[in-house]
């Protein structure tokens, strides 16, 4: 009888637990972040564990999985919509790293790679890739093409989401950057030189690399003096100004060139570590050293991407200074090490947990700050909300705050014959759903919320900035951003009616002539 009672047990638990994964699985996909989805992947699809015959220097395994998920992308631009802008600069300070420019007469061209973390068609590669692009063409490994259209940029750390429309497509397996050590043997594959398929061995060089190439082309504005949210420049003469930028590099010595931007850094067992992002050359050419954005940080910023159309970032609200002998002999101190904090943005979290200027920045939640890419990747990765926990010293004597990151709020202003993506690309923006709240409080039926707007393009020409509602697009009602699909694509003499209501309330119809 104890026999039968204890099977019986046995099989009301086994049913439970499957009970249990089948409702953790039937998680609605829109709901799930990319690690969620391949972990489902994964999990219906089990691949034998990578087994070197020769030990961890073979890396045909590791090779043979990542390749079919790495893509060519090629884009086209007009040469107004990358004349003498910062994408220029940025090419001159890094040898056109960023992709292979040609400037014949007529649209512009330019390659990269890309990485494909779902089988539905979303893509990672660098902002700087399809940044101002018109037209992107992704060449898979087996020769398919496909247009693409932007999800989603986030400047800040050199990332963008695309998306092509297929299904059952192949992809990397994300890995964790945290766990990987200087010395580790990793891969570098992408499409260097039009040359596609390619792949570079070499080894973790450094970890946590503040190169100073993002948003440094526009060192000279005034609004960039914190890169968590600060509005302040720095106060003391010769201290080296924080950019925008989060860089957190993963240096490698894997041979990367001009078109692998955008590309996969893997280990050895075929995880991504890392997006292929820049290269240090006085030539434009490999020289020894590269640079990729952790996955860790790219896991925050594409599922934010995804989810919202832009980054929820959280803010410190400091701007600061990183300490090094020379620096600390202008501030007449004695440490060389750790952040020295210049200023607190009013009303900031660190103002609020109780920071002073002055007090330099030690640790963040525990582990040793030497430059400020310790702190930039871990505030990086959290949210608006989220607790972060700060030793400072201050006056010889090591204090903690708890601080919380703050929100950076919207301002509030007023203001043919192509394919779908390629004039969703042109409205140069990103797009979330609005809740039955949102619809209450604009006092409309449908709509979708600007949450992003790229420079130059047809929205920001339009002067609407983030916040702003659209209703509708050539009278058709918009509820999601699959619907501006549909939408872009009725045009009727190459005119599009857009219709919406700005963040006053105030109402508008503007009509855009496509190029």
């Amino acid at each position: 009888m104890k026999k039968i009672g204890l099977t019986l047990l046995t099989a009301f638990l086994g049913g439970a637990m499957a009970i249990g994964g089948y409702k953790v699985f039937e998680k609605k996909d829109s709901d799930m972040s990319f690690e969620d989805k391949q972990k489902v992947y994964f999990a219906s699809n089990h691949t034998a564990p990578i087994v070197s015959s020769t030990g961890s220097l073979d890396f045909t395994e590791a090779a043979a999985a990542v390749t079919p998920a790495v893509v060519y992308i090629r884009t086209t631009y007009s040469n107004t919509a990358n004349g003498g802008g910062a994408q220029d600069q940025m090419e001159q300070m890094f040898g056109e790293m960023f992709g292979q420019h040609m400037r014949p007469q007529g649209p512009q061209k330019a390659s990269g790679s890309g990485v494909i973390i779902s089988t539905d068609g979303y893509i990672v590669t660098n902002n700087h890739v399809v940044e101002k692009a018109d037209k992107i063409e992704v060449t898979m490994n087996d020769k398919r093409t496909f247009q693409a259209k932007v999800i989603g940029t986030d400047p800040n750390t050199d990332l963008a989401l695309i998306k092509i429309s297929a299904t059952n497509l192949p992809i990397v397996k994300l890995g964790n950057s945290d766990d990987a050590r200087v010395g580790e043997w990793v891969l570098a594959v992408g499409n260097p030189f039009n040359l596609t398929s390619t792949v570079t061995a070499g080894i973790i060089s450094a970890k946590g690399r503040n190169i100073g190439i993002i948003g440094s082309h526009d060192n000279g504005d005034e609004n960039g003096g914190d890169p968590f949210g600060g509005r302040l420049k720095m106060q003391q003469q010769g201290a080296p100004r924080a950019n925008k930028g989060i860089e957190s590099f993963i240096q490698t010595d894997a041979a990367i060139n001009p078109g692998n931007s955008g590309g996969a850094l893997v280990n050895t067992k075929g995880e991504l570590i890392g997006i292929n992002a820049a290269i240090a050359s006085q030539t434009g050419s490999y020289e020894g050293y590269g640079f990729a954005i952790p996955v860790n940080l790219a896991k925050k910023v594409l599922n934010d991407i995804e989810k919202y159309g832009s980054v929820k970032r959280g803010y410190v609200g400091v701007s600061f200074s990183e300490l090094n002998p020379d620096v600390a002999s202008q501030l007449k101190i004695n440490n060389t090490v750790g952040l020295y904090v210049n200023e607190l943005v009013p009303g900031g979290g660190a103002e609020q947990a109780g920071l002073h200027k002055g007090d330099i920045i030690t640790k963040v939640n525990g582990h040793l700050v030497t430059e400020s890419s310790d702190l930039q990747e871990t505030v990086g990765r959290l949210q608006p909300g989220d607790k972060i926990n700060l030793t400072v010293l201050r006056e010889g004597q090591e204090k903690n705050f708890n601080v919380v990151l703050k929100g950076e709020t919207l301002t509030n202003h007023t203001a043919a014959n192509k394919s779908a993506e390629e004039l969703y690309n042109k409205l140069g923006a990103s797009f979330q759903p609005l809740n039955q709240e949102q619809k209450n409080k604009f006092h409309v039926n449908s709509g979708v919320m600007v949450t992003q707007v790229r420079s130059g393009r047809m929205l920001d020409q339009l002067g609407m900035e983030a916040g702003t509602i659209i209703t509708s697009i050539n009278k058709m009602p918009i509820n999601t951003p699959a619907d501006i699909d549909k939408a872009i694509t009725n045009t009727k003499d190459g005119i599009l009616t857009i219709s919406g209501v700005y963040q006053d309330g105030s109402n508008f119809t503007n009509k855009f002539q496509v190029q």
